[in-house]
């Protein structure tokens, strides 16, 4: 079977979240914040960089350690965002200067600073260059009264002209212990040192913006120029990526929608309350890929917030510049369906929820790895499999399927069943709907394969794996013959 990219696009072991798509030259670059598996907080690992050819976006290379927490300057006006003796680097953003070198913008976790380190490549060591700056020396989001900086977007148009998006809303209050303001999204434009701020901060996106209920701005703003329309993406706290759009880059802009929710909140039948896959906080851009626009955005595995992973789908721009929701899927870069037959690893799940019955104490299936944070080796799987789980993929396409054979261990006897769609995003009677199913008597500690006999038509399909029994079951790999 030929190579094929899935969702998440990384190496299994790989949690890169917040992750920004940019093209230099005939790659693709990914820069995000770095999780470590099994990690207490966000971002604790060095940043690092990915990148891929335009010609195979799923032929990844491992660029390396691009920027560590050390290598970032200590001061006096840092020293307040220090946690256990070190900092925590948060989502990144790269730009190439006119000058041809290239510029990243960061903040450290709790700071109310954006920083910027630069590089000769787009993946060699960045070197700390400064803070962003007033003309008159005094560090941006510093002082008490100013907007809170966060999650910085760097843009420049193409006059010339540069920009930077920046800001987070809490929730629950409107400035934090310094005073500085949590107003909303807030522009800065920047001087040609890409330093000094030539004029603002200007307030883009409003606390009291009046976009659709759930979708208030919370953080992780990002901005591109496509088809002479600017799109400032951002994140609604757990409901997903939505946009505004404007004909200028500093004002003016209008509520779009909902691009994106790993958990398809406002889709099939899902909802904030009742979502297809563990919801979380969530970051990401839009990009240009061999003339198709795609979304970035990350997921949550491991039962936490601190072990997430980039995932990618492909977006349609209509003739109004409007974007419409699009659902996740296994897919990812891969530019179709994936090959109907041969073996898939479980991880790519983009499906994985209980039945409304199910308590939610009970509720222990994830996505994770056994072992400690590495850099190398697959291994993940889908852990902790009970009573009324689902765990689904979408999409398939190719000749009919007679079985289906599964990677299991565990203890369980109960009934798997395979089903090819959904009803309203909950299903209670698998059996009405199964193309198959299996009773199962699993006692293994080591893998183990199953088989299920089914009937799938040629076409295209999704697949659920829904459970029904006693006991629990981690699975690590299908086969579709």
């Amino acid at each position: 079977m030929k190579k094929q990219g899935y969702n998440p696009y990384l190496p299994s072991y790989e949690y890169i979240p917040d992750g920004e798509p940019r093209v230099f030259g005939e790659r693709l670059y990914i820069y995000g914040s770095h999780d470590r598996f099994g990690g207490n907080y966000y971002c604790e690992n060095d940043y690092v960089c990915w990148s891929a050819p335009l010609s195979d976006l799923s032929d990844w290379k491992y660029e390396g350690v691009i920027f560590r927490h050390t290598d970032h300057i200590k001061d006096e006006c840092h020293k307040k965002a220090e946690k256990n003796g070190r900092y925590y680097l948060f989502a990144p953003d790269v730009i190439q200067g006119r000058n041809g070198r290239f510029y990243m913008y960061y903040s450290i976790a709790d700071s109310s600073i954006i920083s910027v380190a630069v590089c000769d490549t787009p993946a060699g060591h960045y070197t700390y260059l400064g803070d962003v700056v007033y003309p008159d020396g005094q560090i941006l989001g510093e002082a008490a009264g100013e907007y809170f900086q966060f999650d910085p977007s760097i843009f420049i148009d193409d006059d010339g002209r540069i920009y930077l998006y920046s800001g987070f809303c809490s929730t629950n209050r409107e400035v934090d212990s310094f005073g500085r303001k949590f107003v909303g999204c807030h522009m800065c434009e920047l001087e040609q040192d890409m330093l000094t701020v030539r004029r603002g901060p200007i307030l883009t996106i409003s606390r009291e913006s009046s976009a659709a209920a759930g979708a208030v701005y919370f953080e992780a703003p990002s901005m591109r120029k496509i088809n002479g329309r600017y799109y400032l993406v951002y994140s609604a706290r757990n409901t997903g990526l939505y946009y505004f759009i404007s004909d200028r880059p500093d004002k003016d802009f209008r509520f779009g929608g909902r691009i994106h929710s790993t958990s398809d909140v406002g889709m099939n039948g899902y909802s904030e309350e009742e979502p297809c896959y563990p919801m979380g906080n969530t970051h990401g851009g839009l990009v240009e890929l061999n003339g198709r626009y795609y979304i970035f955005d990350h997921r949550h595995t491991n039962n936490s917030s601190f072990c997430r992973q980039g995932v990618a789908e492909q977006i349609n721009i209509d003739a109004q510049g409007l974007i419409a929701q699009v659902e996740s899927t296994s897919c990812g870069l891969n530019n179709g369906w994936l090959i109907g037959e041969g073996t898939y690893p479980a991880y790519i799940a983009c499906v994985l929820y209980y039945e409304k019955t199910v308590p939610i104490d009970d509720r222990t299936a994830c996505i994770t790895q056994d072992g400690e944070d590495r850099e190398s080796l697959p291994g993940q799987y889908i852990r902790g499999i009970s009573d009324g789980c689902i765990v689904g993929y979408r999409y398939f396409q190719g000749k009919e399927l007679s079985n289906i054979r599964l990677t299991l261990r565990g203890r369980m006897k109960g009934t798997l069943y395979v089903t090819c769609h959904e009803e309203g995003g909950r299903m209670q009677d698998p059996e009405k709907i199964a193309v198959g199913s299996c009773i199962c008597d699993i006692a293994a500690e080591d893998w183990e394969t199953i088989t299920i006999p089914v009937q799938v038509r040629a076409g295209v399909y999704p697949l659920y794996f829904r459970f029904r029994g006693e006991g629990s079951l981690d699975l690590a790999e299908f086969t579709l013959e």
